[in-house]
């Protein structure tokens, strides 16, 4: 549990600069296109490359900051335990396997971009589309590995007498 806590933390922290970056490049994209009409494909592709790698590499890390999307309303009112019960079924019977089928589908997709050399359609824009589209069972596999220490987790809470 701890050592995936621990990576998913460093990986978290890190894309959590991709923030900034993100920002400075949007900045630098509208003060060129709006200030000095330039404009390029690229830029634009870069700018939601940016926006993956965070969301999809940063799940994990929200996940084990119990900041993920939930409906609090009746959570919160819980006892630890039944969180915990919520939290080790939610995770045994939606969060894993979901992440397990896309991590296991979205492989035959980044070796197909790759094997294609798949690039941009778009005139100037980004070569290797399969690095951008490797996020995605990397962020997955992130994903059900955090999902295994919050099972872990929760049967530590629940052994707690």
């Amino acid at each position: 549990m701890q050592w995936i806590d621990r990576i998913n933390l460093i990986i978290g922290k890190a894309v959590s600069w991709l923030t900034f970056i993100l920002v400075l490049v949007i900045i630098l994209d509208v003060s060129l296109r709006y200030v000095f009409s330039i404009t390029s494909a690229a830029s634009f592709e870069v700018e939601w490359h940016l926006f993956a790698i965070i969301f999809l590499l940063g799940a994990a890390y929200t996940l084990q900051e119990d900041r993920h999307v939930r409906v609090d309303v009746f959570y919160d009112k819980y006892s630890k335990k039944a969180k915990a019960w919520i939290n080790l079924l939610g995770t045994l019977l939606l969060l894993i396997p979901f992440c397990a089928i896309i991590f296991s589908e979205s492989l035959y997709f980044v070796k197909n971009s790759y094997d294609l050399s798949e690039t941009s359609p778009q005139p100037g824009g980004l070569q290797n589309r399969w690095i951008i589209k490797s996020m995605i069972p990397l962020g997955f596999f992130l994903l059900m590995l955090g999902g295994v220490s919050m099972v872990l987790r929760s049967i530590k809470i629940l052994k707690q007498k």
